[in-house]
């Protein structure tokens, strides 16, 4: 066995690792229940995309071992983020003609 990693930390890490795969499962019942839900598109859309941010969010951190990364990667995603919102936002300011300016009603 590896240095460090007593019994108990495998079945730490383990039990993690499957309430995870739980949360995952739960989410992807929660997101075929949503769509039998007759909602307009906007707000379908929506919700779509908070629940697979949320597990992709679950998947990042546990999965791909970000939880115990340090501070820097944490700031280069939160800028990736950044980035990528205000592209996101200059797209719907041009498909709603605003001309770039998204506060305009």
């Amino acid at each position: 066995m590896a240095e460090g990693h007593s019994i108990e930390d495998i079945r730490k890490h383990v039990r993690v690792y499957m309430m995870v795969f739980g949360a995952l499962a739960v989410l992807t019942v929660v997101t075929v229940g949503v769509s039998y839900l007759d909602l307009p598109f906007a707000p379908a859309l929506t919700l779509a995309l908070v629940i697979a941010s949320v597990k992709a969010g679950l998947v990042a951190l546990y999965f791909m071992h970000l939880v115990s990364e340090k501070k820097v990667i944490f700031w280069m995603l939160a800028l990736t983020f950044a980035f990528f919102l205000a592209l996101i936002l200059l797209f719907i300011a041009a498909k709603n003609g605003h001309g770039g300016s998204v506060l305009v009603p």
